[in-house]
């Protein structure tokens, strides 16, 4: 069992949702985004999404395209991410990596998990990448103990969610609203019977992601799933704030709004 696994498991036990806040690495720069990290984590988020920016995301809406392609300007590199999550699990929380497949392959997928496993990684989410293609990953990340965190959504097939269900560890990520990330109004009620359905399928952990932006939401999410997936509603407190202390300040307020949320309290 991963610290993933064993934190929404210990969650769980408490009779609440876990938390999980995304950020990319590198944005506003490489040490900027170690830090925004770290509020999260203080600041009440339980398990840390370190975004991988890449520049052809099919998953990701303008908020965080625009982090991400600032900061494959600045430079950042594939070997950033694996500090970034050093950081979170030294602050307290289980950490991810959320990346397309390319930068993976690129960069080499055993020598990608080794890195992530020595930096304390318990996983990855591959938003490209289904598991009848996965046969090089899966050989990889099984080598080194790291989670196969697959996608389902609204519109998956009984076949496919059993497919997923039977090929994920850590927990699905149920997309909650056919579409890319982003800030949105409400949650679609399709997430509560693809949560219900994905569970019937056979997962033993179902986390809910994109379209959560306040508290709110992520009470109502938080009441049918292991797990709140919070990522541009994040994203925007240090895109709206040209002063990253200004943005750090704003983003501790926001995921304290989301902490209250999944736990009872918004």
């Amino acid at each position: 069992m991963s610290a993933l696994t064993e934190r929404l498991d210990q969650i769980k036990a408490e009779g609440r949702s876990a938390l999980i806040g995304y950020l990319p690495v590198g944005y506003p720069s490489v040490a900027g985004s170690i830090r925004a990290i770290e509020v999260m984590v203080e600041a009440g988020v339980d398990i840390v999404e370190v975004g991988l920016p890449y520049s052809d995301p099919v998953l990701d809406g303008p908020t965080i395209q625009l982090a991400a392609e600032e900061a494959l300007r600045s430079g950042t590199r594939v070997s950033d991410v694996f500090p970034a999550v050093q950081a979170a699990v030294a602050a307290g929380a289980p950490a991810v990596v959320m990346s397309y497949y390319n930068p993976m392959l690129q960069y080499g997928l055993e020598r990608f998990s080794a890195d992530l496993a020595a930096a304390g990684g318990s996983g990855v989410i591959t938003p490209d990448l289904t598991p009848d293609a996965a046969q090089d990953w899966t050989a990889a990340a099984s080598a080194h103990s790291l989670d196969q965190i697959y996608l389902v959504a609204p519109s998956s097939t009984q076949e496919r969610l059993h497919l997923t269900a039977a090929a994920t560890s850590g927990f699905v990520y149920a997309a909650s609203i056919m579409g890319v990330t982003g800030e949105r109004a409400s949650v679609g009620d399709a997430a509560e019977r693809l949560v219900a359905d994905t569970r019937a399928a056979g997962a033993a952990r179902v986390c809910v992601g994109l379209g959560v932006t306040t508290g709110v939401h992520a009470a109502k999410v938080a009441a049918y799933a292991d797990g709140v997936i919070v990522g541009s509603a994040l994203v925007r407190c240090l895109t709206d704030n040209d002063d990253l202390e200004a943005g750090l300040a704003a983003l501790r307020l926001k995921v304290a709004e989301l902490a209250a949320g999944v736990r009872g309290n918004a």
